[in-house]
């Protein structure tokens, strides 16, 4: 970005109250700071941000709130400076360069195209529901798990009964989050009231876990007068300012970009809160996402980033969208610290995004995670996935790694659940949904000056005469439009 002023030094001032930046211009040069901060963060390789040596002794650095250790600071901008020479041979030497150390070696080395050992995904279920031995994980409570559980039961009754209200025709569009439901709900489980979620359109459980009830979300897809979006948006598009989940918007990957700025503004305001944005494999390849990894860990802003990996964008399967390993190791060339997680172990997703918010927030610094899963269902109700991938691989994923009949298998073994418990939650939930539904599909519409309110504080000329000739056609021709919108 680049701005003109005709006096530069009251930005600078503005800056150094804001950020401290002449104390960081004033900083020594560190050490890269690839350590551990949280007992957790052990259990999961979160790749680190460069390939310097790591910290003897991790816990010897201070993660005191307000002094976390900004890693690649240069202390000049001096590039003839040369530190001492390395190991790897008589002529190699280390440049002080702005933005980091450069290590000079004789031999020409291209960096190789792929990785040769693929980059770990953590994992602490296996399919049928057991602990992998030897794994670690941030302990969950049984009143927790149960909760999370009976939330991903929820949100997958919930995309049955809108989908089959969509091929009714009773709404105009639906996308469901099958096959994801330990993504949406593991995650906002981990997360607390204050952090600030910037969603894709795939994650309504998130929504569903902050008190998001049943009847607002049928009020939503009905676009009735009691929709917060007044019935100007599609189905699915959920937004709350009381639950700190900014409204959906159907263009790909530009929340990201907004999560790091709400970030940088948590960052400045000494909050104990994180931003969280998710999307999908398709997101990654639009530039948004690469320009808000670098502005992340550019400014070190308390962000979590979250890829829900499904293997399609619609029908573009990842193998036609990159050759990198995967979305993880996208991070560390932007210097972002990364992990990958089976999305669909909600234990393992729990302790990652649990971990990761306790390194953005103490430390202020980005975190991705990948989480790999599959889109079980449609990209939405516009889409037939059996054209592009086949009908026995969905179906393979829909029974052998359903998410959620992995963690009731847990919580199963755990005796926090039972068989009784279950016919009741599924009953219960049903008739919840259908009753909200009705009521939903009776409630009165927005009325069509709606339309023109809410941008601005005083409505221009111009949408005020389009407001009137809108009215004047809707009078001429009553058929032709909705009977139940008043005037």
């Amino acid at each position: 970005m680049a701005f003109y002023s005709k006096n530069p030094r009251n930005i600078i001032n503005n800056l150094k109250s804001k950020v401290g930046l002449w104390s960081l211009m004033k900083q020594s040069h560190g050490t890269c700071s690839y350590c551990s901060c949280l007992n957790t963060i052990h259990l999961h390789r979160f790749l680190p941000l460069t390939t310097l040596p790591q910290f003897t002794n991790p816990d010897s650095i201070s993660h005191k709130k307000g002094h976390f250790p900004h890693f690649q600071r240069f202390q000049s901008t001096t590039t003839e400076k040369q530190i001492d020479s390395v190991p790897n041979g008589e002529h190699s030497q280390v440049l002080d360069f702005p933005g980091g150390k450069v290590v000079f070696s004789p031999e020409m080395r291209f960096l190789s195209e792929s990785p040769s050992v693929y980059s770990q995904c953590y994992r602490v279920l296996d399919d049928t529901g057991q602990l992998i031995s030897h794994s670690n994980f941030v302990p969950v409570s049984e009143e927790v798990a149960v909760k999370m559980y009976s939330n991903m039961v929820t949100l997958q009754t919930l995309d049955t009964i809108f989908y089959e209200a969509q091929r009714q025709g009773r709404i105009s569009f639906y996308v469901t989050s099958i096959g994801e439901e330990a993504i949406n709900i593991a995650s906002a489980a981990a997360l607390t009231s204050d952090d600030i979620v910037f969603p894709q359109y795939r994650e309504p459980g998130v929504l569903l876990w902050r008190g998001f009830t049943l009847q607002e979300f049928a009020n939503q897809c009905f676009g009735n007068k009691a929709d917060y979006g007044k019935g100007r948006q599609m189905p699915i598009h959920y937004g709350s300012n009381k639950l700190n989940y900014f409204t959906v918007a159907s263009t790909i990957a530009t929340q990201i970009p907004h999560a790091v700025g709400a970030a940088y503004s948590l960052k400045m305001d000494k909050k104990d809160a994180c931003a969280v944005t998710y999307f999908g494999d398709g997101g990654t390849s639009e530039g948004d996402f690469h320009a808000a990894m670098n502005f992340a860990a550019v400014t070190e802003s308390p962000v979590i980033f979250i890829c829900r990996n499904n293997g399609w964008a619609i029908s573009t399967p990842t193998s036609d969208q990159f050759r990198s390993d995967g979305i993880a190791v996208r991070g560390q060339a932007y210097g972002v610290r990364s992990i990958r997680v089976d999305g669909n172990d909600a234990l393992a997703m729990y302790s990652a995004v649990h971990s990761a918010r306790h390194m953005a927030v103490n430390e202020h610094r980005p975190i991705l995670i990948e989480a790999v899963t599959y889109r079980v269902g449609h990209h939405s109700t516009s889409d037939d996935s059996t054209k592009y991938r086949p009908a026995n691989e969905i179906e393979w994923w829909r029974m052998a790694r359903d998410p959620v009949t992995r963690f009731r298998k847990w919580i199963e073994i755990n005796g926090w659940w039972g068989s009784e418990a279950e016919s009741q939650l599924r009953s219960s939930i049903r008739s919840q949904l259908l009753h909200a539904i009705q009521i939903a599909e009776r409630a009165e519409k927005p009325p069509v000056n709606d339309l023109f309110t809410d941008v601005y504080d005083n409505i221009p000329s111009n949408l005020r005469e389009q407001e009137k000739l809108l009215k004047e056609t809707i009078n001429r021709h009553p058929k032709d439009y909705p009977a139940d919108v008043p005037i």
